[in-house]
Order: structure tokens, then sequence, then C-alpha cells
């Protein structure tokens, strides 16, 4: 699985009707991290659960000294959960991406939502998106701070 994880100020995802255009805020967070999630064929539970813990342990936030020391477990962030198929793409040959790193909606969605589930149980205040919708992500890089996680 990979994580494109960013700290935030805040951020939100809205779903958007295809008939109206109209978009709708599913999820919204104030501090601490939006994290895109994407998944391959052969992951599974075990490697949501190793990423939900390492998005809660992930030590990116300011502690007093201005050092980054701090987790979103430690400082009270928030996580917004945003599916993003589109982190296996594969766009060394060609000016098309490849999408066949991706694994099908019908494996990758129960994980995403497993790692939602995962980082709530392990104290987190969780938003999410909506899977197989087109999505609106509107966010404050804070820092910018923006990391590749993967397990």
């Amino acid at each position: 699985m990979r994580a494109l994880v960013q700290r935030v100020t805040r951020a939100s995802v809205a779903v958007v009707d295809d008939d109206t255009g109209v978009a709708e805020v599913v999820g919204s967070i104030g501090a601490g991290l939006c994290a895109l999630v994407g998944v391959t064929h052969d992951d599974d539970e075990a490697a949501a659960r190793r990423l939900a813990e390492k998005l809660w342990h992930l030590r990116i936030f300011d502690d007093e000294a201005g050092q980054l020391n701090l987790s979103v477990a430690d400082s009270g962030g928030e996580i917004l959960v945003v599916s993003q198929f589109t982190l296996y793409g594969d766009s060394r040959k060609g000016r098309r991406p490849s999408w066949v790193d991706a694994a099908r909606p019908e494996h990758a969605e129960p994980l995403v939502d497993f790692v939602a589930a995962e980082l709530a149980a392990l104290g987190a205040t969780v938003a999410t998106g909506r899977f197989r919708t087109h999505m609106q992500v509107d966010l404050v890089n804070d820092g910018p701070v923006t990391l590749l996680v993967e397990t």
C-alpha cells in the first residue's frame, strides 16, 4: 500500500454529482493529515494495518522546539483518508500512465475502509472520501510537509 501524506491545517473532500455538477462535502478535518491511499494487487489487511499504524505514529508535527518529533497521535490531529488508485500509475513509458499495478476496486475499497477503521480504533478522528466517485480534495498543506509512505 501507498499513501501520499500531507500535513494540513485543514482539509476536506467533496463528491461531485455527475448529473448536476454540484459538489457535496462528505469529509472534513482541521489540523492533521490528509492521506491519499493507493492499493496494489497483493495488499491485504496486514498491510492496511501497518499503514494505519505508520500514519498514526508518523512524526511530522512540530514539538515545542520546532522539530518534527510529534505524531498525529501526540498532537491530537485528525486524519482525512481518500482513496487514490492513481498512486500506482506508471508513467515511465510514453505519455499515458499504465494502471496495471493498481488493485481493482473490489479489492481496494475494503482495504481503504480498513485503514480508516484501524486509525479510528487507534484513537484518531477520521474523515473519508467516497470510493468510486469523482472527488475534489481541498486542503492547506502546512509547511509544506508531504511524504510518500509505503508498507
